[in-house]
């Protein structure tokens, strides 16, 4: 069907995936340093693992909601081709983390531009959506004009 979000239903399908995935791997960590449920704390490696895991779990309602508003109200291509960096920058954050406390920074760092990026994109949508609405008023087609 045409002008169906495909592209943004994709990107969050990864990145539940991702998160299930995740999710698997603290489970494996448990098995392998006997830490049972509902204990969360153990090993540092268990503990690094889980932390990373969690913290991903913290972020996801974020990244979807603004995935998902940059797409609808900006440019879906875009905002999906920043979703894939942003899963891309999880499993950076995750797997470094693992190794070492400092190893989740790249990672980190990698995951708050994008998300700053995907909240501009998305505020922009919105106000230019309000403009043209409101007022008749549409940056993005004086902007394709222009080019």
């Amino acid at each position: 069907m045409a002008g169906d979000p495909v592209w943004l239903a994709a990107v969050s399908l990864l990145s539940a995936f991702q998160q299930c995935h995740f999710a698997w791997l603290v489970g494996k960590s448990r098995v392998k340093h006997k830490v049972m449920p509902p204990a969360v704390t153990g090993a540092p490696e268990f503990d690094r693992t889980f932390r990373a895991q969690q913290n991903g779990v913290e972020f996801y309602p974020v990244f979807l909601t603004l995935l998902w508003t940059a797409g609808c109200f900006f440019n879906e291509e875009l905002a999906s081709f920043l979703g894939v960096l942003y899963v891309f920058a999880r499993y950076k954050y995750f797997h470094g983390y693992v190794q070492t406390g400092k190893g989740r920074l790249t990672g980190f760092y990698l995951t708050l531009i994008i998300l700053m990026c995907l909240i501009t994109l998305g505020a922009a949508g919105i106000v230019n959506s309000f403009l043209d609405k409101y007022f008749d008023f549409s940056i993005m087609k004086k902007l394709h004009k222009l080019l």
